[in-house]
C-alpha cells in the first residue's frame, strides 16, 4: 500500500515517489513477473515496461488504495505479453473432456509440497503448463478467462492446467525419491 501523499506526487511526477514506489514494490514484483517468464532477463524487461506504463498512466489508477494491484496486473500483462511474443509455448490441443477427471489428491504429496519452495516449483513447470496454473491458481482466472488472455481454447486452458497438476505431482515425487 501507498500512501495518498505518495499517489498523489506520482501523479504530479515526482522522482523521488516514483523511485520509493519503485523500491518498495520492485523485488515482489520482479519474483511475480518471474513466475510468467521463463528467465530473469524477461521478467526484468516486464518489470521496467509494467513501471513505465504505471508512470505514465498513472491518472487510470482508481487511488492509493488500489496501487498494489493495479500494479500487479500490469505486470502480470506486461509479462504475459512477452512470452506470447516470443511464441515458444507448446500447447497441446485437446477435446475439453479430455483429461479433466481431477485425480484423488494424495496426501503424503501434499505433505512434502511445503518442503519444496514455490519459485523451484514454477522454475522448472514448462512455460504452457506455468502460464495458465498462475493465472488459474494465483490470479483466481477462470478458463474462459484465460483462454481470452492467452488467445487459446477454454478446453486447452483446462487440460495444461490438469497437466501442470500432474506434472507438479511428478515432480513432487521425484524430488522425494531422490530426498530419501
Amino acid at each position: 500500500m501507498i500512501s495518498k501523499e505518495t499517489f498523489n506526487l506520482l501523479k504530479q511526477n515526482n522522482r523521488l515517489a516514483q523511485k520509493q514506489v519503485y523500491d518498495a514494490f520492485s523485488g515482489k514484483m520482479l519474483a511475480i513477473a518471474k513466475s510468467y517468464t521463463n528467465n530473469l532477463s524477461d521478467a526484468e524487461d516486464a518489470l521496467l515496461k509494467a513501471f513505465y506504463t504505471v508512470f505514465t498512466k498513472i491518472d487510470t489508477c482508481k487511488g492509493a488504495e488500489f496501487f498494489p494491484f493495479w500494479l500487479r496486473r500490469i505486470v502480470i500483462n506486461e509479462a504475459i505479453s512477452i512470452v506470447r511474443k516470443q511464441k515458444h509455448i507448446l500447447y497441446i490441443e485437446k477435446d475439453i473432456n479430455d483429461d479433466l477427471q481431477d485425480e484423488p489428491e494424495d496426501t503424503e504429496t501434499q505433505n512434502h509440497l511445503l518442503d519444496i519452495p514455490i519459485e523451484e516449483l514454477l522454475s522448472e513447470m514448462p512455460l504452457g503448463y506455468k502460464l495458465v496454473f498462475n493465472l488459474y491458481v494465483f490470479e483466481e482466472k477462470k478458463h474462459s478467462e484465460i483462454a481470452e488472455i492467452l488467445n487459446i481454447k477454454e478446453g486447452t486452458s483446462k487440460s495444461q492446467f490438469n497437466k501442470a497438476k500432474k506434472w507438479l505431482k511428478e515432480f513432487i515425487t521425484q524430488k522425494q525419491s531422490y530426498g530419501k
